[in-house]
């Protein structure tokens, strides 16, 4: 789980600090005597909307390092960082990417993330826990599954998606402040501090209503990577791992604004699914025996 929250928490301050950033300079081509310019609203929107997704993805890397704490292998010291390292670039070969940065973070919980801003400029890291708990069948499988979220293109098609939906949340934010100033609030000329409160606020409430999409996508991922683990280390391999997940008493270990790029995680019932990046265990592990 930890890549995609990381990603979505790095994405909303970046956006916000960029609509605060422009109010504060007075770039709002949006903005005439007439009222909304809905054509330029729409515009601005795009541009700050892709942007911010494309600044998130672009320090991607630099942010998961920093807050998961991985350090990466420059020189393999121990027989584990040779494995680990020679089962990375193996499967990098076999899927056509270039050899992703390897790395670890020190966790007791079993876990691991890939992340980076393209398919051949990319990072995988594991969890010493991992490490010391799985066996190197299994822990090949988790690898196997973070190198094809890697060669799926994963990020990219997260950043295109958090694009869009950054997009209309910028729009309809707007929209709604500009509404609520002069409606409610009532000003005449301009628009008053209404405009920016509430702006602000509905910017920050459908950007929590607008991660339902992106953990919908998210979930999908997680099949499609069970999958090419499977190809890559073999589906009896895969499941073996997604099973000595499920004996773990708590199965992530990443920080809350990482959960989303982790192997482990999901699993929520009733309105907490729309917000699980990942799908249950089960699912899954039955997805997976049903290849």
């Amino acid at each position: 789980m930890k890549r995609i929250i990381y990603f979505l928490a790095t994405n909303l301050a970046i956006v916000l600090v960029l609509s605060v950033t422009m109010r504060i300079l007075g770039v709002e081509p949006y903005l005439n005597e007439q009222g909304l310019d809905l054509g330029n609203l729409l515009v601005f929107a795009a541009i700050m909307g892709f942007g911010g997704a494309f600044i998130s993805l672009a320090i991607s890397k630099w942010t998961a390092k920093r807050m998961s704490g991985a350090v990466v292998i420059e020189q393999p010291r121990t027989q584990s960082e040779i494995w680990l390292v020679d089962t990375v670039r193996r499967q990098a070969q076999s899927v056509g990417i270039k050899m992703p940065e390897v790395a670890v973070f020190d966790s007791p919980e079993v876990n691991a993330f890939a992340t980076g801003m393209t398919k051949n400029s990319s990072l995988v890291a594991v969890s010493t826990g991992l490490l010391n708990a799985m066996s190197k069948d299994e822990a090949e499988a988790v690898l196997a599954h973070e190198v094809s979220h890697i060669a799926n293109g994963d990020m990219v098609t997260l950043t295109l998606i958090q694009g869009v939906v950054n997009t209309f949340v910028m729009f309809l934010s707007r929209v709604i402040g500009y509404t609520v100033d002069k409606i409610i609030f009532k000003t005449e000329r301009g628009t008053g501090p209404a405009f920016f409160v509430t702006m602000i606020v509905a910017e920050l409430i459908l950007g929590v209503l607008a991660s339902i999409i992106v953990m919908w996508f998210s979930r999908q991922r997680e099949f499609r990577a069970d999958a090419g683990a499977a190809k890559l280390a073999g589906r009896q391999k895969m499941i073996a791992a997604l099973q000595r997940l499920q004996a773990q008493h708590e199965p992530s270990a990443l920080p809350k604004q990482m959960a989303a790029f982790g192997i482990a995680g999901g699993g929520a019932g009733g309105l907490k699914r729309l917000f699980s990046s990942h799908p249950g265990l089960d699912e899954r592990i039955d997805a997976l025996k049903a290849l």
